[in-house]
């Protein structure tokens, strides 16, 4: 059912990530040119993040109906395997923006407290600078998700993707210029326009603008979702390093300046918690040459530097899904940060996250979660 307006007319918003939810969606990856040796080591590492989720929240993994067998065999039973078809597996920027009503009355069904946002999508950047040259498919993506869940959609011609924006549920959005201001995604809309239409669909009061992304992270021009996250209101997790020659350490501290400086939508200081990054981690010759490269997707070489970052974890009910890169020093450094910031969930590390930083991103990329509703 797609509603008229806005979310905040029908009394929406978007909830933080760490409030409770109903399910959790992950695509099933396959495509030769983004997953070397067909995805097989992918979809391993995809499994294993489902898994773990698993024992926390339900879970939906969307495979195309070449892959659904495939994907049922790798997958424990209490996963749901759903076919859908799709360009690529990142549900994070193509599954639903999903808002919660923040008052309901006794009349109102579960159907109604929920509602996805369909924002608009171009294959991250267009023909021209994209990730693919088709993303027929995935624009279909959120309208297949919330039809299985009979829930109502917000359409939005606004070019977005999920892993864009981070909410701490009391009217403060995170996001980067890098990627909303980035003249291949909305060139028609300023920056008070994008604002006004993230304050309109997200329910939010403030925006917060670091300039960039992760350095590297040239797939997204930039994700939020990979350099900085809120941990509770009031806090954030910025992704750091201590290596002045590093590219990194300039964008960090940049950010941090810009942390340092700003206040929330309450009007707090912002307390915030370095994550390092792991490596530096480069794409190897073995890596790239798995990759079966037609020029329909952004090319993948070896050397390249891997956008990799332990910011790019999932909150799932009671626990935090972290990504392990095989960097030991760094992957133990970040459960113990992690550990830290999140007292009351277990953290689970889970190994092979490097398989999914060679396809551009990493665990929140290829998760949604579904919240449960007031």
């Amino acid at each position: 059912m797609e509603l008229k307006g806005t979310p905040v007319d029908h009394g929406y918003s978007m909830p933080p990530e760490w409030e409770l939810h109903s399910g959790c969606w992950i695509g099933w990856p396959e495509r030769p040119d983004n997953w070397r040796d067909h995805g097989v080591h992918a979809q391993r590492s995809f499994a294993n993040v489902a898994a773990a989720i698993s024992r926390f929240e339900p879970v939906n993994v969307c495979a195309s109906s070449e892959q659904w067998k495939n994907a049922r065999s790798l997958l424990p039973e209490q996963i749901r395997v759903v076919e859908m078809s799709m360009n690529d597996s990142w549900l994070r920027d193509t599954g639903p923006t999903f808002v919660v009503k923040n008052r309901i009355t006794d009349t109102e069904n579960r159907g109604s407290r929920i509602a996805g946002i369909d924002w608009n999508f171009n294959g991250y950047g267009g023909v021209d600078e994209g990730c693919y040259q088709d993303w027929s498919l995935d624009l279909l993506i959120t309208r297949k998700v919330l039809e299985i869940e009979k829930l109502p959609r917000f359409p939005h011609s606004m070019i977005l993707e999920g892993g864009s924006i981070h909410v701490d549920g009391e009217g403060t959005c995170l996001t980067t210029e890098e990627c909303l201001l980035n003249k291949n995604r909305n060139p028609g809309l300023t920056k008070r326009q994008i604002e006004d239409e993230l304050k309109s669909y997200l329910g939010v009061k403030k925006v917060i603008w670091l300039p960039h992304g992760l350095f590297g992270d040239n797939d997204t021009n930039g994700h939020i979702d990979n350099i900085c996250c809120f941990v509770r209101p009031g806090v954030v997790l910025l992704s750091w390093t201590d290596d002045e020659s590093d590219p990194q350490y300039e964008r960090s501290v940049e950010a941090l300046s810009v942390l340092t400086k700003a206040t929330d939508a309450k009007g707090r200081k912002l307390e915030i918690i370095k994550l390092h990054v792991p490596g530096p981690l480069y794409m190897t010759y073995e890596e790239a040459s798995a990759l079966e490269q037609d020029g329909n997707a952004t090319p993948r070489v070896a050397g390249m530097r891997l956008a990799a970052s332990y910011v790019n974890f999932y909150i799932a009910n009671g626990a935090i899904i972290a990504p392990q890169f095989g960097d030991e020093k760094w992957d133990d450094e970040a459960l113990r940060v992690l550990s830290l910031a999140f007292p009351d969930r277990e953290i689970v590390g889970v190994a092979g996250a490097r398989e999914i930083v060679l396809g551009g991103g990493n665990i929140h990329c290829i998760t949604q979660q579904q919240p449960s509703g007031p």
